[in-house]
């Protein structure tokens, strides 16, 4: 058996998982009002994700793409 959670949008979708709860499809269970979720920033969520070594070369790389963007093309 797998269980999923579901948001309900509409109460015609609740009338419809009801339904097919009568058919034995699925079984609903109420968990009440369920806590809003929380949205991280993603410099809160990736923070620490790179070693400062690896930060330091993307740090030059970009600081070199940058000056040869300044250059003349031709």
């Amino acid at each position: 058996m797998n269980t999923a959670v579901v948001e309900i949008r509409d109460e015609a979708a609740l009338g419809f998982l009801r339904s097919l709860e009568r058919m034995r499809v699925l079984r609903v269970v109420s968990t009440g009002a369920s806590a809003p979720l929380v949205r991280q920033r993603p410099s809160e969520r990736f923070a620490g994700c790179l070693s400062s070594a690896r930060a330091d070369e993307l740090q030059a790389e970009l600081l070199q793409m940058r000056s040869e963007w300044s250059r003349g093309t031709l």
